[in-house]
């Protein structure tokens, strides 16, 4: 049985259907009241929002692949979320199409030594996207104005001279962030960044069910309920922080994340949309590299089915094979690709 094609979705359509949950620069947000986490998709609505997270999969590895040829920019994707929100579901379904090769993920931990020997940005620029890639923070810089002032005797730990732990050190904060930002995407770095907005009683459900669930509980620890006690300053900080760093370069979407397919779809339409606001493009060839490929065509096409001496019989494809490694051309092959970027593949 034949499986119909995921329908094309025209660019415009997914800008039109993600701007609502786009932080305008320069607005103040409050939590929840600006943005319901509620917000989800009819049972009459499922069946088109699988077609629609299928279609958007299907852009994002088209475009990946355009990005990784072009060599030029590359994405830095942002999640941000209390937990349980669904950053782990939402990376693995939005990101199930594209070439692993061309994505990496990067969640982070408490700080180590070595971080703490530097400036609160530098383990994030370690691994910050290379042209043609894509890159995932799950969780990201933005911790250094969440749980750091939400636990502010974490400022301790920092080894900050006393003249910097001061009231005006989040202000700084953002402005170094908003710097950095804007320091990647003039350098062709794109960033885009969401908050996975989920609700206090939907957050409650899915702790039960990591608890209640076998299969599931080794995702819950008793820090996430004791988090939760904190749940109205985390609100405020989240608040403070799209307010202050969602910028025309660098913005954060308010994603709606009690439903989780409508999540998905809507973080699939994000990533979507900045890959086409980029714009990639295959490379064009010179003239004289066209001549070369007509000449290696000419050559491919007139060694069909004949092997080296213009002949078919098994002989002759044997020695074929046994010149060039474990299938015809493989040897070359391998090596122009051990010697580029794994992820052109």
């Amino acid at each position: 049985m034949a499986t119909s094609s995921p329908p094309r979705v025209k660019p415009a359509r997914i800008a039109r259907f993600i701007e609502p949950l786009r932080v305008p620069p320069g607005s103040r947000v409050r939590l929840p009241g600006d943005y319901d986490p509620s917000r989800g998709l009819g049972r009459t609505q499922a069946s088109e929002a699988k077609a629609l997270l299928q279609a958007g999969i299907q852009l994002l590895a088209d475009y990946q692949d355009r990005l990784a040829a072009q060599d030029t920019y590359g994405l830095l994707v942002v999640l941000q979320a209390m937990d349980a929100a669904g950053k782990d579901g939402t990376i693995r379904h939005v990101m199930s199409g594209v070439n692993p090769q061309g994505v990496s993920v990067h969640s982070f931990k408490i700080p180590s030594a070595e971080d703490l020997d530097h400036d609160f940005l530098w383990r994030y620029q370690k691994v910050a996207p290379q042209r043609g890639s894509i890159v995932i923070f799950n969780r990201s810089h933005y911790e250094e104005v969440l749980v750091v002032r939400v636990h502010q005797e974490l400022l301790e730990r920092q080894k900050l001279p006393p003249s910097a732990i001061r009231k005006s050190i989040w202000e700084q904060r953002y402005r170094s962030i908003n710097d950095w930002e804007r320091h990647l995407v003039e350098n062709g770095i794109r960033v885009v960044k969401m908050f996975l907005n989920v609700s206090q009683e939907e957050q409650r459900r899915r702790f039960l069910a990591r608890i209640d669930e076998p299969s599931k509980n080794w995702k819950f620890s008793v820090n996430d309920a004791r988090e939760r006690t904190y749940w109205d300053k985390y609100q405020k900080a989240f608040a403070e922080m799209l307010s202050s760093t969602s910028t025309e370069h660098a913005p954060w979407y308010v994603i709606p994340a009690d439903d989780k397919r409508f999540a998905r779809v809507a973080a699939a339409g994000v990533i979507a949309n900045a890959l086409i606001e980029i714009d990639p493009r295959y490379p064009k060839v010179s003239r004289q590299q066209m001549e070369s490929l007509q000449t290696a065509r000419v050559q491919l096409a007139g060694d069909a089915g004949g092997g080296r001496n213009g002949r078919g019989d098994g002989e002759t494809r044997d020695v074929a094979v046994a010149d060039n490694g474990s299938k015809p051309g493989g040897g070359k092959r391998d090596t122009a690709v051990a010697g580029g970027k794994h992820h052109k593949g």
